[in-house]
């Protein structure tokens, strides 16, 4: 008879399964609000009761092993589906209508949490329950009412709402603009550059827009985050291709200022994600509250 091995505590699994989602201890910290060792530290912890190796280290990064893969891919659903089942177990137990999110992290940190108090006064006795995802689930399985999404239009099991396309900018610090003399787009290849690891190709698919620009190595500085990048930006480190809803603060405050559109080219729009079948009012709410919210963005360049 096998006998049961003991379950890691939940901080140590959110500590693995915020690394494994970012393939990086630092972003992992991030998102969680501790310290780079302190993750590091009880992934070791994880990795020592199971005893096998989830991580392998690749220059300055982390990949995760064939273990670590396996664990990740069947771990972030089980923990969405767990605080589910517990926060669907506390609006059972309260008068309160509870309505539970999907997010893009960089979409809720910069866009939708600071909106929502304006949803929220609109709807003064529903609770509201954020999780941060980055990647389609089932959405009808773990709980979730609303979801948004980034990509293709294509989430098995889930209806999709249009919201709006991505509007990308290159950016950069007025600082770093005057000490480089940039008055035209070709101007703009004098600057360092920043890169986002998740989208490598946008500073090749700008520069084919410009006319006489000579493809260069992918040489600068590298981000996985686009926190990261935009700090990066806004403290004079390079010119970055961002998302004009993730900046819309530093346009407005002057922190960074646009310099050029980007046509990506992908297809890929924002959606609204919703189980199949009939909304609940405050799900449907939700929906019409942020299309709303979405026809204000700052315009296209």
């Amino acid at each position: 008879m096998k006998r049961d091995i003991p379950l890691p505590s939940v901080s140590v699994l959110r500590c693995f399964e915020a690394a494994a989602k970012h393939q990086s201890f630092t972003a992992a910290a991030e998102e969680l609000g501790l310290t780079q060792s302190g993750v590091s530290r009880q992934v070791k912890e994880l990795e020592d009761q199971i005893g096998a190796a989830l991580f392998r280290r690749e220059g300055r990064g982390i990949r995760l092993t064939q273990a670590g893969r396996s664990l990740g891919d069947s771990l972030a659903s089980d923990l969405t589906r767990l605080r589910a089942t517990i926060s669907q177990a506390v609006a059972a137990g309260s008068t309160q209508e509870m309505l539970t999110i999907g997010v893009l992290p960089a979409f809720g940190e910069r866009w939708l949490v600071p909106r929502l108090g304006e949803f929220k006064a609109r709807r003064q006795n529903l609770d509201l329950m954020l999780y941060s995802r980055s990647e389609p689930f089932d959405i009808a399985e773990q709980g979730v009412d609303v979801a948004i999404h980034f990509g293709a239009n294509d989430w098995p099991g889930a209806k999709l709402t249009p919201l709006c396309p991505e509007d990308l900018i290159v950016a950069a610090a007025p600082a770093l603009i005057e000490e480089h003399r940039v008055s035209s787009r070709e101007d703009i290849f004098r600057m360092p550059l920043l890169h986002l690891t998740t989208r490598p190709h946008l500073w090749s698919v700008f520069r084919k827009s410009v006319p006489g620009s000579e493809e260069r190595a992918q040489i600068g500085s590298y981000f996985d985050q686009f926190p990261l990048i935009i700090s990066a930006a806004v403290n004079g480190m390079g010119a970055a291709i961002l998302p004009t809803y993730l900046v819309e603060a530093e346009i407005t405050s002057g922190a960074l200022k646009q310099l050029a559109p980007v046509k990506d080219g992908s297809g890929h729009n924002y959606y609204v994600a919703t189980p199949a079948g009939k909304l609940s009012p405050a799900a449907s709410d939700f929906v019409n509250w942020i299309k709303t919210q979405v026809s204000r963005r700052v315009p296209r360049p």
